[in-house]
Formats: structure tokens, C-alpha cells, sequence
């Protein structure tokens, strides 16, 4: 028996649970527990003995009654130590424990007997602290902003520090600050012009983009290596750098305070990155079908209409959900360019409640829930085409 590669599998499972527990125990802290009987060092032996149990039994009995029978065990312990605090909690430690023991189900004292398995625990749980520490700090503040919109403005007064609920309101009651958002500062408008703005840029970026992407990657003409080595050139300048000049031809062009005015912007801003991201999808797809094409009475347009668009859906999908996403979030240019309430995108208009020092916190963060809630649903929904999108024009043929 190896006795310095479980030592350390047993040191580093025991902390990553651990890490797991004390973000539970904080987000419930934040809901109004009072955990006084929890002790670091009860903890470090819990953890350590379901670790040491877990790589005991290995696969001497089946998998599903092995995890739920040691999480059901030392959820049982866990309430003994802290009987005082309600069922939710207990069933989030029990997850935890079931969702750790099926993350190491392949440890056993075999395995931690292969050569170099102190290298592969040790980089797979350096991973999974990376992911819980970089997901908690990404979550924490959208979390408090979420709890800050269902609070009233007594509450938020009397304890500013308290980010519980209190699901014993009525719905109307619950939801007021988003009522009031909807109602008061007419935020449907906002969301209106967020959503032609967005999807008027996608639309215009790829009917650019796609025949531009096809041209640099298929055509010979004059200039083609320098304007596929130099198409990101315009990122090599901040924002801020170009928003001065761009401002002062808005405003003699009547530009200002207009949709068709950030589309344009955000049509430029965004058509470049995309040129560069279908051209090496492009240049992944085999010239031979293509070719083949031609020889039956194929024009250039009919090719990309009928094989280069369907064949590059992941890409094309992957750049339409980015150029979105930019549309959707961006800030610099809707404040310089845009004035009027009636004009305004979502991201001007919280600019537009925060300077207002009458606005309540808890509708200034209702209006930021509106505002990231979509994006984030959308992104989630179609992740797998942004990465699919990215990587496959990676490697050729």
C-alpha cells in the first residue's frame, strides 16, 4: 500500500470538502442561521473519516448505496453536532456529501497505488478549489443583488447586512421592486430598445461578416494578407479613445439619441472579431465541396447561401451569441450617444436610476437582475455553440 499517495488524497479531499461546506455554511449564515456549535475541527474530522471510509469500501458494494448510505451517515452526525438549525440546511449538507462522494467514486486503495497518481489528485483538486473559489466570487455579488431587489426599503435600513428572504409575503409584495421598475420607470421600453438594438447588430454583423469571411478565406485579391493579418487592428485603441471623435460626427450627422446611430457603432465594433472568427471556420471546410459546386453551374453567392452558411452554423451561432452579448452590455457608447430617456438601452437607463438619489437600492438592483438575468439564461442556453463555434476552426481539414 502506497501510505504517501493516500495520505496526501485523504489531506487534499478533506479540505476540498471543506471548501465546500464553509460555502454553504456562509450562505446560510446569510439567511439568519446562527451556527455557534459548528467547529473548524469537527469538520476536518468528518471530512477526513468520509474520505478514509469512502477508498475503504471502493467497489467491495454498489456505488448508488455506498454514497447515499456514508451521506445519509454523516448527515446524521452533522445534525447531532447541530440540532438546532432547520431541514434545508441538513439536506444542502447531505448534497454535498453525496456530490463529493460521487466525485472521488474511483478512488480506492488500488488506484491510489498506480505510479503518478499524486500528480493527477493533486491537479484535479487544484481544478475543482479554482472552480469553487472563481464561481463563488462571480456568484456572491449577482446573489446579493438578487436578494437586495426582493427587500424593502425598511428592511434594507434596519439591517443592511441581512441577505435573507422572507418567502411569507404575498407575491405582489415579494416582487414589488420589480413591479415598481416595470411600472414606474418603464423599464419594458428599455428592454425593447436593448432587444432591437441587439439583435439588429447580430443581424447586420453577419451580413457583413459571413461574405467578408468567405472572401478573405477563399479568394486571392489585392491586400488579403495584410487585411487578415491586421482585421483586429482596431482593438489596439481603447474605447474611451475613439467615443471623442465619434461623438462629435454623430452630432453633426443628427446620429445622437437614435437606434440607427448604435447600430452603426456597435455594427463596427463588433464586425472585425467576427470576420476574424468565421474566416478560420471557413478555411476548416474542405475547398473541394466547393469546387465540386462550381463545376455544376454554382456562383460564388449560391455557395455560401447553400453549403458555407449551413455547413458553419456553430460558428456562425457561436458569433451571433457574441456579438450579442456586446450589444446587449455595452455601456460607454449608449452614455456619450444617448440623452433621452425614450432612447435609452437598458445599460443607460441603471446609469440613468443611479444617479438619481432618490432611487431605492432595491429597485436599482431589480433593474440589474433585468438586466443580467437574460443575457445570463441565453449564455447558458447556448454555451455549447460559443465553444463549439471557437475551437472548430482551430484545426484544418
Amino acid at each position: 500500500m502506497n501510505y504517501k499517495s493516500t495520505l496526501i488524497y485523504l489531506i487534499i479531499s478533506t479540505l476540498y470538502l471543506l471548501t465546500l461546506k464553509l460555502v454553504w455554511i456562509i450562505l446560510s449564515v446569510l439567511q439568519g442561521l446562527e451556527l455557534t456549535n459548528i467547529t473548524l475541527e469537527t469538520n476536518l474530522i468528518l471530512g477526513l473519516s468520509l474520505s478514509l471510509l469512502s477508498i475503504l469500501f471502493g467497489n467491495k458494494i454498489n456505488l448508488l448505496i455506498k454514497n447515499l448510505g456514508l451521506s445519509l451517515v454523516f448527515t446524521y452526525v452533522f445534525y447531532v453536532i447541530n440540532n438546532a438549525t432547520p431541514l434545508w440546511f441538513y439536506f444542502g449538507i447531505f448534497s454535498i456529501y453525496f456530490l463529493f462522494l460521487n466525485n472521488i467514486r474511483n478512488y480506492d486503495l488500488k488506484y491510489l497505488n498506480q505510479p503518478h497518481v499524486i500528480e493527477k489528485v493533486t491537479f484535479k483538486y487544484i481544478t475543482l478549489f479554482g472552480i469553487v473559489f472563481f464561481s463563488l466570487v462571480i456568484l456572491f455579488p449577482f446573489y446579493i443583488m438578487l436578494v437586495t431587489s426582493f427587500k424593502t426599503q425598511a428592511s434594507l435600513l434596519m439591517n443592511p447586512l441581512d441577505f435573507s428572504l422572507d418567502f411569507t409575503k404575498d407575491f405582489k409584495e415579494f416582487f414589488k421592486s420589480y413591479i415598481v421598475v416595470f411600472k414606474t420607470y418603464n423599464f419594458s421600453r428599455y428592454i425593447l430598445t436593448s432587444t432591437i438594438v441587439s439583435v439588429g447588430t447580430v443581424a447586420i454583423t453577419l451580413l457583413f461578416a459571413i461574405p467578408a469571411a468567405y472572401a478573405v478565406a477563399r479568394l486571392n485579391f489585392f491586400g488579403k494578407t495584410f487585411l487578415s493579418t491586421s482585421i483586429l487592428i482596431i482593438y489596439m485603441f481603447p474605447a474611451i479613445v475613439l467615443v471623442i471623435p465619434l461623438y462629435t460626427i454623430f452630432s453633426q450627422l443628427g446620429l445622437r439619441n437614435s437606434i440607427s446611430g448604435l447600430l452603426i457603432v456597435y455594427t463596427a465594433t463588433t464586425l472585425p472579431v467576427a470576420i476574424y472568427m468565421l474566416q478560420g471556420y471557413f478555411k476548416s471546410i474542405p475547398k473541394e465541396i466547393e469546387d465540386a459546386a462550381l463545376i455544376d453551374g454554382h456562383n460564388w453567392f449560391s455557395i455560401i447561401l447553400k453549403i458555407i452558411i449551413p455547413l458553419s452554423l456553430p460558428a456562425i451561432a457561436s458569433v451571433a451569441l457574441y456579438v450579442f452579448m456586446i450589444a446587449w452590455n455595452e455601456f460607454l457608447f449608449s452614455l456619450m450617444f444617448l440623452d433621452n430617456p425614450k432612447t435609452f438601452t437598458l445599460s443607460r437607463a441603471i446609469n440613468y436610476l443611479s444617479g438619481d438619489a432618490e432611487t431605492p437600492r432595491q429597485f436599482l438592483m431589480a433593474g440589474s437582475v433585468i438586466v443580467t438575468l437574460p443575457i445570463l439564461l441565453i449564455f447558458i442556453y447556448f454555451e455549447k455553440y460559443l465553444v463549439g463555434g471557437l475551437t472548430s476552426g482551430s484545426i484544418k481539414g
